[in-house]
């Protein structure tokens, strides 16, 4: 996944102590850009006590005197909203979604998470200047969130989405992902195995079949685990026709 890491843009924060939080979060999440929009507080030492492991982040911060500003050198712009009720102007992402957005853009897309003021957000105008609207689903008794608890879950959602590779499954460095033929082969010998050993035995089994080429993709599986899994189907295969006094017939592949 061609997945670059975005700047985060804090527009007119009011607590030092949750900018530093906020850079907190982006050093756990390896985002290393930010930017303040004025008018903004002074970083002294409650912003520093927040950052703990994120001081090289608050210290490299940016100042812009407006939003607009800001987003210059941005081609692809990301605002964060917890209204529900808004009129907005494009229906709202979760986190988890944004990550497959921004992948697809070109590799060298700049980007920008933006994130509004604690107490009342991004305003309309704000909005209108965002590409994407991302919003966090929380429980209705409580739907907002602290600034710097919005800035990790974003960039914790672009950080798992770095560490796949491909949207799916866990980080394996180095080891080549499946490619849509290898998943097709491997769906089609899971199919032949099944009906070999009995299980597709009604109407039902279309169904299942679909449910398992979900499951596969999900995954996002190497070439390697493709490989095992129909080392496997072919073991299988072989155990059935040994049962059925086929030993010396070759597995059907």
């Amino acid at each position: 996944m061609a997945l670059r890491r975005p700047a985060v843009i804090l527009v007119r924060p009011q607590e030092e102590g949750n900018v530093g939080a906020a850079a907190r979060a982006m050093a756990n999440m390896g985002l290393r850009d930010l930017v303040l929009v004025e008018p903004a507080p002074a970083l002294g030492e409650v912003a520093r006590a927040f950052a703990v492991g994120g001081r090289e982040v608050l210290a490299g911060t940016r100042r812009a005197g407006s939003l607009a500003a800001a987003l210059a050198p941005f081609q692809r712009v990301v605002g964060t909203t917890s209204a529900r009720d808004r009129d907005l102007p494009r229906p709202p992402l979760v986190p988890r979604d944004l990550a497959a957005l921004l992948a697809a853009d070109p590799q060298a897309t700049a980007a920008a998470l933006v994130f509004g003021p604690e107490a009342s957000g991004l305003d309309r105008e704000e909005l209108a200047l965002c590409s994407e609207l991302v919003r966090v689903p929380c429980a209705p008794e409580q739907p907002t969130l602290n600034l710097a608890q919005a800035v990790l879950i974003v960039a914790y959602e672009l950080h798992l989405a770095r560490l796949a590779g491909a949207g799916g499954g866990a980080a394996r460095a180095g080891e080549a992902l499946a490619s849509t033929a290898d998943l097709e082969g491997l769906d089609g010998h899971l199919r032949r195995v099944l009906e070999e050993v009995g299980f597709a035995r009604d109407t039902s089994f279309a169904g299942v079949a679909r449910d398992l080429r979900q499951i596969v993709r999900r995954a996002a599986p190497t070439r390697r685990e493709v490989a095992i899994l129909r080392g496997i189907c072919r073991r299988v295969a072989r155990g059935v026709a040994a049962d059925r006094g086929g030993a010396g017939k070759p597995p059907r592949r």
